[in-house]
């Protein structure tokens, strides 16, 4: 791995590192923040923050302001970034920003050109955790959060492998991706029109079927004046599969706020805190 950056903040410490990934074949970029704690010895948890359209690592790790507590809670943060990245690296063919480069939607693509790189859901749960267990102070102990995009990415991936992570949240997720544009065209473009694939990355298709061991308990933080609510994120689908099957799901509607970060930096403490609990 190769240092990028690196930053005292808290106590604790924030480094960027670029490595050459043998699942997305190019090279990528994550961040990770280490609390204090680790500088006597000790080994701490991680949680793992899944960011959104056209973001990288560093929007959650310098706007979400999560540092102070996740340093007192003696929690990692992880923050990866959204999609392979690079001159080989097939991107939207029009240039739109909800494609290609900066939206892997965390899936793994079995379409060409975007196979030969986006896998991103293997990246997630294989090669990044086994990095960061190889090369930093932390426990096995794992939890999984996100933001928009990033917010369906945890709740599959959470879902999908509950034996991994002991806890999943998100803020503003897309909760239905095979019934909202964003969705239709991601997995379209990365999986084909066999709309029999895509269930496996939609968490309320995966709620409805009960495709789970165990039921990790959620927390969703969604702003009522979010602009993409009616049309792309829809957490209503998610909230009423839940409610069918008994799922330990905790939706709240926070009145007034939008899709941005200042919505995400007003209730990150509540989701460390929840994290912080089940580990």
């Amino acid at each position: 791995m190769e240092l990028v950056a690196s930053n005292k903040v808290v106590g604790g410490w924030h480094k960027r590192y670029r490595h050459a990934s043998k699942i997305t074949h190019c090279d990528m970029t994550f961040a990770i923040f280490l609390p204090e704690t680790v500088n006597t010895g000790n080994k701490v948890p991680v949680l793992y923050w899944l960011s959104g359209l056209t973001c990288t690592d560093e929007n959650f790790m310098q706007k979400a302001g999560a540092f102070k507590l996740a340093n007192e809670l003696g929690v990692a943060i992880v923050a990866p970034d959204t999609s392979p990245r690079g001159e080989d690296v097939a991107d939207d063919p029009k240039g739109n920003y909800d494609f290609g480069l900066g939206a892997g939607f965390y899936v793994n693509a079995t379409m060409p050109p975007y196979k030969a790189h986006y896998q991103m859901y293997d990246y997630i749960t294989l090669e990044l955790p086994k990095l960061i267990q190889a090369h930093f102070p932390v426990t096995t102990q794992q939890a999984i959060s996100g933001h928009s995009m990033g917010g369906h990415g945890a709740l599959i991936i959470g879902m999908r492998n509950s034996q991994k992570y002991s806890s999943i949240s998100a803020f503003s997720p897309i909760c239905h991706p095979m019934q909202c544009p964003w969705g239709i065209k991601a997995f379209t473009g990365y999986l084909g029109i066999d709309s029999t694939q895509w269930q496996q990355y939609d968490a309320t298709a995966l709620m409805l079927n009960q495709q789970f061991d165990s039921q990790v308990p959620i927390l969703i933080d969604q702003g009522d004046a979010d602009n993409f609510l009616d049309e792309q994120l829809q957490p209503w689908h998610l909230q009423k599969a839940a409610e069918q099957i008994s799922y330990p799901l905790t939706l709240n509607m926070r009145e007034g706020y939008d899709h941005s970060y200042f919505f995400i930096s007003s209730f990150i403490d509540e989701h460390l805190r929840f994290h912080a609990l089940h580990f």
